[in-house]
């Protein structure tokens, strides 16, 4: 069927103008990233199998250039067009962070730090420098690891804490598993870091962990 076909409110963009991004569905919402079919096939009829092939937008949104351009309707210009708006989607929380925002919005730091790190193929730690404020100074990955575990030394923690004249910090890393929950080890090294920059008057405001559905935060769970 042709989308001209269609009552109004049904068609992506009108939906979203009377609505909000909010009530389309997943396929809406990639018809009009789309905004044209192909031979055949209807805008929403490409999203819906195009879904389908990939199994959901993440894995669409992740696909490497070569699989994503492989497929009738996407080609490569449609990737770098898919690539510049997931990057403007990352700058965007971060600019938010940086407006001092990461204590206030704890789930805007979950926004962040899971679009940072949840498809990491490698464990990575990641550490926010805040001032005195609790604003944002900048954030950092300081130790990447291997599928299963990074190694985190606490002295750099420090001294990058330090160089930043920083007043606390919030912690972060994915588990590449999609398992979200801390293990003892994460437990351990939280601690550990904890009690290395309490010496020198810095805390850690938080540890979250990265899953595949979910962000798990140390403070929530009152380990911090």
């Amino acid at each position: 069927m042709s989308l001209k076909r269609l009552p109004a409110e049904s068609m992506p963009r009108e939906k979203l103008l009377s609505h909000g991004p909010q009530s389309l569905t997943d396929a809406e919402l990639l018809a009009i990233f789309l905004r044209t079919g192909t031979q055949g096939m209807n805008v929403l009829e490409l999203a819906s199998h195009l879904l389908q092939e990939f199994g959901s937008l993440r894995a669409l949104f992740s696909a490497p250039e070569e699989k994503f351009c492989a497929y009738k309707g996407l080609g490569q210009a449609k990737y770098v067009q898919l690539r510049a708006v997931l990057e403007m989607t990352q700058r965007y929380l971060a600019e938010t962070l940086k407006r001092g925002e990461a204590l206030t919005s704890p789930q805007q730091t979950k926004l962040y730090l899971s679009g940072l790190l949840r498809d990491k193929q490698r464990e990575e730690f990641f550490v926010l420098f805040l001032d005195n404020q609790h604003r944002v100074i900048c954030g950092e990955p300081l130790f990447q690891g291997t599928i299963d575990a990074a190694s985190v030394y606490p002295r750099e923690v420090v001294k990058r804490a330090l160089e930043h004249n920083s007043a606390a910090l919030i912690l972060a890393h994915n588990h590449p598993s999609g398992v979200a929950e801390p293990s003892q080890s994460d437990r351990r090294i939280t601690r550990r870091i904890s009690d290395a920059l309490a010496l020198v008057d810095i805390r850690v405001l938080d540890h979250f962990v990265v899953g595949d559905g979910e962000v798990i935060s140390f403070a929530e769970r009152g380990w911090i």
